[in-house]
């Protein structure tokens, strides 16, 4: 999925990962893939995300911190910064969304979203 907002486009996309999961441990693992594009006429720079994980059973946790992966990146216009981080679940499949703050070099401070986007398993897209 993918949504623009003060000209920085964010898409987000997870893939199962089976290797790392146990099923009968009740864990299923998943990484996700985040692409910020700056296509505004203004450099911006990641601060914070924040996320809203919800499992299968409709459990939620929310998420908070400074920067993205342990880096706060400065883009300018045309610039896209892309990472892949994971998340484990104790239900085969699940829901992330979530947020961005972002500061312009003038100071001014903004948020995009980031869209929805499923977390699904292998063995639940069999059913």
């Amino acid at each position: 999925m993918s949504r623009r907002q003060h000209g920085i486009l964010v898409t987000a996309r997870a893939q199962y990962i089976p290797e790392q999961s146990d099923p009968a441990q009740h864990r299923w693992f998943f990484a996700y893939r985040v692409r910020i594009l700056n296509q505004g006429h203004f450099p911006a720079k990641v601060l914070r995300r924040h996320w809203v994980i919800s499992n299968g059973r409709g459990e939620v946790e929310e998420i908070e911190g400074e920067g993205v992966i342990g880096a706060t990146p400065w883009l300018p216009p045309t610039a896209a910064f892309e990472y892949t981080s994971f998340c484990p679940l104790p239900t085969p499949n699940g829901m992330m969304r979530g947020g961005l703050s972002l500061v312009r070099d003038d100071g001014q401070e903004f948020q995009v979203e980031i869209p929805a986007f499923e977390l699904v398993s292998s063995e639940e897209l069999l059913q």
